[in-house]
């Protein structure tokens, strides 16, 4: 009986261990990914983006390189919680628990530095015609503990951006063997083409909606 049960366990460890597309390890140690893809997914290709992530007890520590950025599209009179997700921005949702979460944050840096920061109500999972859906805003993001540094490139096509989000905002802090649900996003823009955007994703939510929550990637904090 022993053994059964040792094998049973050792089976779903390893269920479980397949379910995770991400480790992010302590900092100073980082890990990274891309995605190109279209959303949905018959769209074409996107500008490839890169991903880095690492923790701290207390931090998460994320950055983004959006290449192969003609445009460089944003509204320079917006500021912190304006409306930039209508130009250019790179995005995170990010949720502590491994459920497909109703309510998760919303974090969004356009190539001007500016930042968007709100707790998003989606009690649908799929942001349902009909059904309610809301934000909750981090009013003084930098006085809670929020960093940002961007830096643009336009030689090089790409722009960089690093953020430190602090993981009391979660309850999340020591977060080690933790696994999370995260997606990761970007619009892509300019002035020929506003306000249409060519939306692209890691984890494909198939629709032209981000906020389907069922497609969020699985982050382990090892």
């Amino acid at each position: 009986m022993t053994r059964i049960f040792t094998l049973l366990l050792l089976a779903a460890t390893a269920v479980l261990a397949c379910g995770v597309d991400v480790k992010v390890p302590a900092c100073p140690s980082t890990t990274s990914f891309t995605f190109n893809t279209g959303i949905p997914a018959v769209d074409p290709s996107c500008p490839l983006t890169e991903v880095q992530m690492c923790y701290t007890p207390t931090q998460l520590k994320l950055a983004f390189t959006a290449y192969n950025e003609t445009e460089f599209y944003y509204d320079a009179s917006q500021t912190t919680n304006g409306d930039i997700w209508e130009y250019e921005v790179v995005e995170a949702f990010i949720y502590k628990g491994a459920d497909d979460p109703q309510t998760y944050f919303e974090y969004e840096v356009n190539a001007n530095n500016v930042t968007y920061n709100a707790f998003v109500y989606n009690p649908s999972r799929v942001r349902k015609e009909g059904a309610p859906f809301d934000h909750a805003f981090v009013m003084d993001p930098f006085g809670d503990g929020f960093e940002v540094d961007t830096r643009v490139n336009k030689k090089a096509q790409l722009w960089h951006t690093r953020s430190v989000i602090p993981l009391a905002l979660f309850n999340g802090e020591n977060p080690r063997g933790s696994t999370w649900r995260m997606n990761f996003f970007r619009t892509v823009t300019g002035p020929s083409t506003f306000p249409n955007q060519q939306l692209c994703g890691w984890k494909n939510t198939n629709a032209a909606n981000f906020h389907i929550t069922s497609a969020f990637g699985r982050v382990k904090f090892v």
